[in-house]
């Protein structure tokens, strides 16, 4: 007879080495990977407009010491820096140090940052002092709601992808095109803020730490995500009415030791163009009467969730079948 105990034993397993995958994949910042002519440390070498620079920065950004503040806590202010070097990698993980900060109070200070890979840089508009019709990724930390029948707290962070057809929605804070988010308490910490950003094998993964306690908690994790190479990073942040301090202590970037398949290895990644592969187009995408967003693609965490559902009821379903088996040979031997 199946022992049940073991069987049970195997899910707890199965459930323990599931949490350590969400919770550990994450690179720790090993040195050998990181690549110094994407990242932005201090103390902010090469950062300027001169020939062999590699960050170049526009609008209200300031480069000091200790930080680079991308707008002041003043009205209408718009700012961003910019790598000069295009990405080649075809997978890579960056880690932003950030902090928001600022003398609004609650609900009164605005707008956030956005951090981009995409293919045009340094192009002023509406969209956190960046391009609408952008062709790539970007990332919002948002800190100021918009729809006021929104029921979602924020600050909050929402991921987008675009090939240059969709517009960012201000008045929805971007509902109808984010590929998913998260709610954060991020401003005005006594310490500054982390993010990460994965993209890999097709799947983009957005982590946090907002407690300085090195430990990643998951906000984004889509699949079926394709970004060419050959784009730029990018920092943006944007005020209006009302206003904050955005500041980027650092962006550092690793490369990811991946392994992919011949032909993968042979396609010509300059020429894939931006998309995601949902059941609908992001822009088809609508709020249902409940508050619920009906169209987001489900994360790694509920794929997670799905599979051990239906692993839990093979379990179920073997242990019945065993018992039921037993029982028939124990009857079949009574007769004779």
């Amino acid at each position: 007879m199946v022992n049940f105990g073991v069987l049970v034993s195997t899910s707890v397993l199965f459930v323990v080495f599931g949490l350590c995958l969400v919770s550990c994949d994450i690179t720790d910042g090993n040195a050998e990977h990181l690549k110094r002519e994407h990242s932005l440390m201090k103390p902010y070498q090469g950062v300027g407009s001169g020939h062999s620079s590699q960050w170049d920065f526009w609008g209200s950004t300031l480069v000091t010491n200790s930080y680079v503040r991308l707008t002041p806590d003043e009205r209408s202010k718009q700012g961003s820096i910019w790598n000069t070097v295009p990405c080649h990698l075809k997978d890579w993980e960056m880690h932003v140090q950030f902090k928001i900060h600022g003398s609004g109070k609650k609900n009164l200070h605005g707008d956030g940052i956005a951090l981009w890979y995409t293919k045009d840089r340094l192009h002023p508009g509406p969209v956190f002092s960046n391009n609408a019709l952008f062709h790539g990724l970007a990332v919002f930390i948002d800190t100021y709601s918009n729809d006021d029948a929104t029921d979602r707290s924020f600050p909050f962070i929402s991921a987008m992808v675009n090939n240059g057809t969709l517009s960012y929605d201000h008045g929805k804070d971007g509902r109808s095109s984010e590929l998913g988010g998260c709610s954060v308490e991020i401003r005005n910490k006594d310490h500054e803020t982390y993010l990460a950003i994965r993209y890999s094998k097709g799947r983009l993964t957005v982590m946090v730490d907002v407690d300085d306690k090195n430990e990643w908690k998951e906000c984004i994790d889509i699949g079926g995500v394709r970004l060419p190479t050959g784009y730029f990073f990018g920092a943006s942040a944007a005020t209006g009415d009302l206003s904050d301090n955005h500041d980027i202590v650092s962006m550092k970037l690793y490369q990811l030791m991946v392994e992919h398949t011949p032909e993968e290895e042979s396609q010509d990644w300059t020429k894939i163009e931006p998309s995601v592969s949902l059941l609908k187009s992001p822009k088809d995408n609508i709020d249902d009467p409940t508050g619920n967003f009906r169209g987001t693609p489900l994360t790694g965490w509920k794929v997670f969730l799905l599979l051990l559902c239906a692993l839990l009821g093979i379990v179920v379903c073997a242990v019945v079948g065993a018992v039921v088996f037993q029982k028939r040979q124990e009857r079949n031997k009574r007769f004779y």
